[in-house]
């Protein structure tokens, strides 16, 4: 019997609390706040589809944009695997990498990809900066308090 009566209380008050979420409009809701005072996040890039490289670039700037984040935001781009096509010095992205360097973010490549796929780094850009393996990076980053985005 009291258990019974304990797990009809436990449902009312989860009902409670489910109906008091349910209650917040929409229009109310503004987003998280940053309440921190500085955020960092690794980007990981390890796709060479053009789509996937560009809306990468496009996420770590509107992450930069975000009136919450300002002055706040630390962020690296990590790259290897198929995602070296960003950094080939033929490639289209030169002018958004520089821009995106402008503001802090850190330029990283791994190396384990160049070896491994007989790339010379004077193919790449020179402004990007080396790192000896992209999974190492993720696996550091995030033991660090990095969020890790894998757009």
């Amino acid at each position: 019997m009291n258990t019974k009566i304990l797990i009809c209380g436990l449902l009312l008050i989860m009902g409670g609390v489910t109906t008091g979420f349910a209650q917040t409009k929409p229009q109310d809701f503004t987003g998280a706040k940053a309440t921190l005072k500085h955020y960092k996040a690794l980007y990981i890039l390890n796709s060479g589809d053009e789509k996937k490289m560009t809306g990468t670039l496009r996420n770590m700037k509107n992450a930069l944009d975000d009136p919450r984040l300002k002055g706040k935001l630390d962020l690296e781009l990590i790259v290897f695997g198929d995602g070296v096509a960003v950094y080939d010095k033929n490639g289209a992205f030169e002018k958004t990498l520089k821009e995106l360097q402008t503001r802090g973010v850190l330029l990283a490549q791994c190396e384990n990809t160049l070896r491994e796929r007989h790339i010379d780094k004077s193919t790449l850009f020179d402004f990007i900066s080396f790192v000896p393996s992209g999974n190492g990076e993720i696996i550091i980053r995030e033991s660090q308090g990095w969020a890790v985005v894998h757009p």
